[in-house]
């Protein structure tokens, strides 16, 4: 559920990639897979060769699954909740506006929406005659559920910790 947003100017793909790195540096976590879109954006050589050709630990790189063509809504979910909510629909026609849009990202909104914002993950989903019944675990933030993780290293948790009581 953790979630790091930037602004880029155009659909450039060195805008798009240093943005990516700038993404990868703030992470807690190294990143092991990449989804994107069928936008050009994402799909071109510069970000495939940044991600797949990594000496240290290379990422796998994927697009939206064959024949799931409600895989996009996903996206456009975070769009509403992480871009939307925070900006309105309105195009911004003026490049200066990058920057502040970027550290208002980096600095408040991604605090507030990694340390403070709980979300719900679905834990089961069974079919009962024509319904689907879904059970889900308690609503956890994504820094609660980072702490509880297994995959990510004690130095990495306690570095959370302080950020979180410095909050």
């Amino acid at each position: 559920s953790w979630t790091e947003n930037r602004a880029v100017w155009n659909k450039g793909a060195h805008g798009v990639l240093t943005q990516i790195k700038d993404i990868e540096s703030e992470l807690p976590f190294e990143i092991r897979g990449f989804s994107c879109d069928n936008g050009s954006e994402f799909l071109n050589y510069h970000l495939l060769r940044y991600l797949t050709d990594s000496p240290q630990k290379p990422v796998k790189f994927t697009r939206s699954r064959p024949y799931k063509k409600n895989d996009n809504a996903h996206v456009e979910q975070k769009n509403w909740s992480h871009v939307r909510q925070l900006f309105g629909y309105d195009r911004f026609s003026d490049p200066r506006l990058v920057d502040l849009i970027n550290d208002l990202y980096k600095n408040e909104w991604s605090r507030y929406n990694n340390f403070f914002c709980p979300t719900l993950k679905l834990q089961s989903k069974h079919r009962v005659k024509s319904k689907y019944v879904k059970t889900y675990e308690s609503p956890k933030t994504p820094y609660q559920r980072l702490i509880l993780s297994e995959a990510i290293s004690s130095e990495a948790k306690q570095k959370l910790t302080e950020t979180f009581l410095a909050l």
